[in-house]
């Protein structure tokens, strides 16, 4: 996992967040067992309307001469919804894979395997945006039995 202070590290989580978000296979099947499919509607749907959500909130309470204190604060809130989902997503992408998930995403990977797809060796741990990358192949190539033995 990334552990770091810097700027940088923060940009890089964000960074592999939005990646996640787009790779991550939305299937009803896999909301079940993963919350991915709720993190990354919820995500995609605060980057979407939250900004504007914000904008509007202070210039309600500039146009009824209200207090801002309240609603700075409340757009403050309201932006950092979908950074939060982008930094969870971030730091779900660069976890390690359980053992019993780490197990399922071998198995997965043999079957990939013998269905024709070619894979570079691990050279490391399987993270969950591993398994999102196996997960978006699976749906393309497999029929969806596969997920029977999730």
């Amino acid at each position: 996992m990334l552990r770091s202070s810097g700027p940088i590290r923060w940009i890089q989580i964000f960074q592999r967040g939005q990646a996640y978000m787009k790779t991550w296979p939305n299937e009803k099947r896999l909301s079940a067992v993963f919350p991915e499919n709720r993190i990354t509607t919820a995500t995609r749907f605060g980057v979407r309307f939250m900004p504007p959500v914000a904008v509007f909130m202070l210039a309600w309470q500039i146009a009824m001469n209200g207090q801002l204190g309240p609603a700075v604060a409340t757009a403050i809130f309201a932006c950092s919804l979908p950074i939060q989902g982008l930094w969870w997503l971030g730091q779900r992408s660069i976890s390690i894979l359980p053992p019993p998930l780490k197990q399922w995403f071998l198995q997965l990977r043999g079957k990939l395997a013998d269905a024709g797809q070619e894979f570079a060796p691990l050279e490391q741990e399987p993270t969950y945006q591993h398994l999102a990358e196996l997960l978006k192949h699976a749906f393309n190539q497999l029929d969806k039995t596969f997920l029977d033995e999730l």
